[in-house]
């Protein structure tokens, strides 16, 4: 699956998928004439072509069998589907019931060949899920919870396995969202049992449905289902986790377990600031008092910079790049139909992204897109300047391409630590883009409202994100969309028919492939 050459040279309009192919192609065009001749010349191997999505959600929609049948002397034998990749995120697999991760190019290419991997047997961690997650919370929040406390638990080296009664509570995308962050959480793997709510992910994304009920039959047979009042099963270590107390979040400013309530953001950026990141704060005068004050991210430090015929003042916290990116996130409809339904809210109240703010759409696969558009959403989100860039992995691996020369000009100019947000799944230091200092994981509505505010020095419980035509303050939870709201959506626009659609020529490319 070709993926990872993508790269977010330009954004923000209609013409950005198109700009981006057009020079991926002409950057990779050796590369990719001789995987297309691969395609063709040997029969046991297939190649999914540039601007059709990440390979890890591909593989969730489309390609894993949860269950291989091999033949043996004639005969069918039934095999648990497995998997090693050459990305760390293999792991996403994981949520669908098959135990995989990622592993090295000498590795991979002994498996290719037919040879055996060796390894020794790790401990198992049990993760107890309870409860539910509450009104307002996602999947984002649940999976940045669990990387800080597994990193705290410590779980290097050794396979995690979730069970409890609030499996049932998460959709098969959701426990996919956890399993993508094993590598960050620390896990060899992050695995899901197959259970009812896998074989009916099974049956909506359009597998063969003999092939599916002949892997349910298996799998009960062999004991590798997880059925309703199953005996608890024993652990090498355990850890419980009470999804009724996940909270909204965001991970940063350098690190993935570094979890922060969102309510937290504004005062660990300032604490960040100095600490983190080296920075003197120094107090400006109050305009009123004549006294010192806090210094203001809109107040005495300031870069001046004139983006299109916009005057503006870029600060510290400024949020630079804005990216709805990575299969992380973008696997989930509830995720992406949350921040669709967001954006039109946001709309209708008359806001928009700061000038500075290079916001793009990386979906990884085009079904997101196809759903997004049956909604009436994706008119919303390309008014908020996310039109869709690519199906790669993008700005999530660092290809977020420059920022607007204005922008980067005043970062260099000022040695501001400006901020990405960011749907992905790791925020290193210089890792989305080498000028963007302090980066945020979120959700995918988090990520617009961010790039609304244009900061990360905000605590959106008691600021808006900005006013509308009329100078009405419009706060987060003036357009944070209801599970009601976002349930009736996913159920109205995701269909079977969509994955079928989109996964019918997955191997055959456009024009330029």
């Amino acid at each position: 699956v070709i993926d990872h050459s993508m790269q977010v040279d330009h954004s923000g309009d209609s013409g950005s998928f198109d700009f981006n192919l057009d020079l991926e192609f002409a950057r990779n065009s050796e590369r990719y004439e001789f995987l297309k001749w691969g395609q063709g010349a040997f029969d046991n191997f297939r190649v999914v072509p540039p601007a059709t999505g990440i390979c890890h959600q591909v593989n969730l929609e489309y390609l894993a069998d949860v269950v291989g049948v091999r033949k043996v002397d004639s005969k069918n034998i039934f095999i648990p589907d497995t998997l090693v990749g050459t990305d760390s995120h293999t792991t996403m697999i994981n949520g669908l019931g098959v135990l995989g991760w990622g592993v090295g190019g000498i590795e991979a290419e002994a498996a290719m060949l037919g040879q055996p991997l060796y390894m020794l047997v790790p401990k198992v961690v049990g993760v107890k899920l309870t409860g539910e997650l509450g009104a307002g919370v996602t999947a984002t929040d649940l999976v940045l919870r669990v990387t800080q406390l597994l990193r705290a638990h410590g779980v290097v080296g050794k396979l995690v396995e979730f069970y409890g009664p609030g499996l049932k509570k998460l959709s098969l995308p959701d426990r996919a969202v956890v399993a993508n962050m094993a590598p960050e959480y620390g896990a060899t793997a992050g695995f899901f049992p197959v259970d009812s709510v896998t074989i009916d992910f099974l049956r909506f994304t359009g597998r063969d449905a003999g092939r599916v009920e002949l892997a349910e039959k298996y799998l009960k047979a062999q004991g590798l289902f997880l059925e309703d009042g199953a005996k608890e099963l024993r652990f090498s270590e355990m850890v419980e986790l009470d999804m009724a107390t996940v909270v909204p979040s965001v991970a940063g400013p350098k690190r993935p377990q570094d979890r922060l309530a969102l309510g937290e953001v504004k005062k660990n950026f300032s604490q960040n600031l100095q600490k983190g990141f080296g920075k003197t704060v120094v107090a400006c005068p109050d305009a009123e008092s004549g006294k010192g004050a806090r210094l203001d991210t809109y107040g005495c430090y300031a870069v001046d910079a004139t983006i299109g015929d916009v005057p503006v003042k870029l600060t510290h916290g400024a949020v630079a790049i804005a990216s709805i990116t990575s299969c992380t996130n973008t696997s989930s409809p509830a995720l992406m139909i949350g921040a669709g339904l967001l954006a039109k809210k946001a709309v209708e109240k008359g806001l928009s992204p700061r000038p500075w703010v290079k916001a793009s759409l990386a979906p990884g696969s085009r079904v997101v897109t196809a759903y997004l558009a049956q909604a009436g959403l994706l008119s919303y989100l390309e008014a908020l300047r996310f039109h869709v860039a690519g199906y790669a992995c993008a700005t999530c691996i660092g290809n977020s391409g420059d920022l607007p020369a204005p922008v980067g000009e005043a970062v260099k100019k000022g040695d501001l630590v400006v901020a990405g947000v960011v749907s992905g799944n790791r925020n290193f230091e210089g890792r989305i883009n080498p000028l963007v200092k302090a980066n945020y994981l979120a959700s995918p509505q988090l990520v617009i409202a961010y790039a609304l505010a244009g900061t990360v020095d905000i605590d959106f419980s008691t600021e808006p994100l900005g006013y509308g035509p009329n100078g009405d303050a419009v706060y987060l939870k003036d357009i944070w969309p209801t599970r009601q709201e976002v349930d009736e959506a996913v159920r109205g626009a995701v269909t079977s028919k969509m994955f079928n659609a989109e996964y019918s020529d997955v191997f055959t490319g456009d024009l330029k492939w």
